[in-house]
């Protein structure tokens, strides 16, 4: 018993947890079941994770939805978050909106930095909720005091753009630079676009190709797209790139 318990403390450690999901998938995923069972709560939260990402354990997104559900009803605000962007994207229940925004309102009244990020999202858009830039915005500012890299892009946005704020190009260059930096693949193409209008275009390049090894697949479409517009011929260079790891993207997901 006390063995176990060590490698449950070893495991609830978040940098241990990620090792022994690489080294051994399966054996991590039995002792993060077990301590769920007994009532860890972050245990619970992991446990909601790896079923949700089928990680050391068969991917069941409706008992996913319910390990979140137990975890948040703790207090767990990242398990709360969960909740909402699994009714959001209809991951193990029927897609909504409405009552992924009554989550992430919930955790990011809590001061989760990401479920501010998300609640935004639906409230720039009007999905499940009336739209409300101004509201948007100010859930986008709250989640960049706390260092949330995502939101630093799109407040950037906002500010180069002068959507409900005054507009402030100095500051927003510096908001995607912040992005950029914390590693948020949009952040970067932004930053870049700027330098690049600058007349940076080398250091624009170095931006982009991060942005192209860590962007989505629906991000390097769009960006391909972009990247042809782009006036420097080193840019438009980079567009086919971006569309041959969309490509691979897309053949990894068929596989999976």
């Amino acid at each position: 018993m006390a063995d176990f318990r060590l490698r449950r403390e070893e495991m609830l450690d978040g940098e241990r947890l990620r090792s022994m999901l690489d080294e051994s998938p399966a054996r991590a995923a039995q002792a993060i079941l077990i301590a769920a069972r007994e009532g860890e709560v972050e245990a619970q939260a992991l446990l909601g994770q790896i079923l949700l990402d089928g990680q050391g354990i068969a991917q069941d997104q409706p008992l996913a939805l319910r390990w979140f559900g137990i975890a948040a009803r703790q207090g767990h605000l990242m398990s709360r978050n969960m909740l909402g962007r699994c009714h959001e994207h209809g991951w193990g229940c029927v897609a909504d909106a409405s009552i992924a925004a009554r989550h992430y309102r919930i955790a990011a009244q809590g001061g989760l930095d990401w479920a501010m990020y998300n609640l935004a999202n639906l409230l720039a858009t009007g999905r499940g909720v009336a739209e409300d830039q101004a509201l948007a915005l100010g859930w986008y500012r709250r989640a960049t005091d706390l260092g949330h890299a995502k939101s630093m892009n799109l407040l950037g946005r906002y500010l180069e753009e002068g959507r409900f704020c005054r507009a402030d190009p100095d500051a927003a260059f510096e908001w995607y630079r912040r992005s950029a930096e914390g590693g948020d693949f949009r952040g970067q193409f932004s930053y870049a676009a700027v330098l690049a209008q600058d007349g940076k275009v080398e250091e624009a390049l170095v931006w982009l190709h991060r942005a192209l090894e860590a962007g989505s697949l629906n991000f390097l479409r769009v960006s391909s797209q972009a990247l042809l517009q782009a006036p420097h011929p080193d840019l438009q260079a980079l567009a086919s790139r971006f569309q041959q790891r969309a490509e691979q993207l897309h053949n990894q997901a068929q596989v999976a």
